[in-house]
């Protein structure tokens, strides 16, 4: 299986005067289309390794491949054209805006990257509503809907911009156990029907032995 996803050498240390050095010297290779968990305790460094994937943050040394180019030493703004055309980001919290409904939050990385949203375009966003089980809620307010369907649409949302790469921090953390099993059915629906590759912290072991490969961190280094 080829790779999308390359990280060599990495550290990470975070303060000046008294460091703290989260990540040590991880090399890890993601498959194209893969579907990964990570796993490990609190304060294990797992987030930190997730942000340094994304692009959130920077490795202290090290390098940061995607689809063998190497994206670390990237300008602010190339990094975030990555981030909005490449990868998908699903949080434990989801981050929609209360201001807008259903249809317009999925809408929101189309909307950062143009001002124009045509009909094909709105049509798309209703797809992925569907394809997460939300087929009738486009004008829902955010306040209006559970916090499964919550979730989901941060889904939708995240898959918006057709990414490669999706990286979920703790996407079931705040959800009961029906919800939790329902999105991670979406995820490997997602996986299997469209070849996205799949990169899920997770502390539901259930979640993560249905998962292709489980990425063990403890202390920073993966066992």
């Amino acid at each position: 299986m080829d790779s999308i996803i390359e990280l060599k050498n990495i550290n990470k240390i975070y303060g000046r005067r008294v460091k703290t050095q989260v990540l040590k010297d991880i090399n890890l290779s993601i498959g194209k289309g893969s579907f990964n968990s990570i796993v490990g305790e609190s304060g294990s460094g797992k987030t930190t390794l997730l942000n340094i994937i994304g692009m959130l943050d920077r490795p202290t040394s090290g390098q940061v491949q995607i689809e063998g180019k190497r994206i670390d030493k990237m300008s602010r703004r190339s990094l975030a054209a990555i981030r909005n055309k490449d990868i998908g980001f699903v949080f434990q919290f989801h981050y929609l805006l209360p201001e807008f409904n259903a249809i317009e939050n999925v809408l929101m990385p189309r909307t950062i990257k143009s001002n124009f949203i045509g009909r094909k375009t709105r049509e798309k966003a209703k797809e992925l509503l569907e394809l997460v089980g939300l087929p009738n809620v486009n004008k829902n307010k955010v306040y209006d809907l559970s916090g499964g369907q919550q979730q989901r649409v941060a889904i939708a949302r995240a898959l918006m911009n057709s990414p490669k790469i999706i990286l979920a921090d703790e996407p079931t953390g705040n959800l009961d156990s029906h919800s939790s099993e329902a999105i991670y059915n979406i995820f490997r629906d997602i996986n299997k029907s469209i070849g996205t590759t799949f990169i899920i912290i997770t502390h539901d072991e259930r979640i993560a032995k249905k998962t292709d490969r489980i990425i063990e961190i403890k202390d920073g280094i993966i066992t």
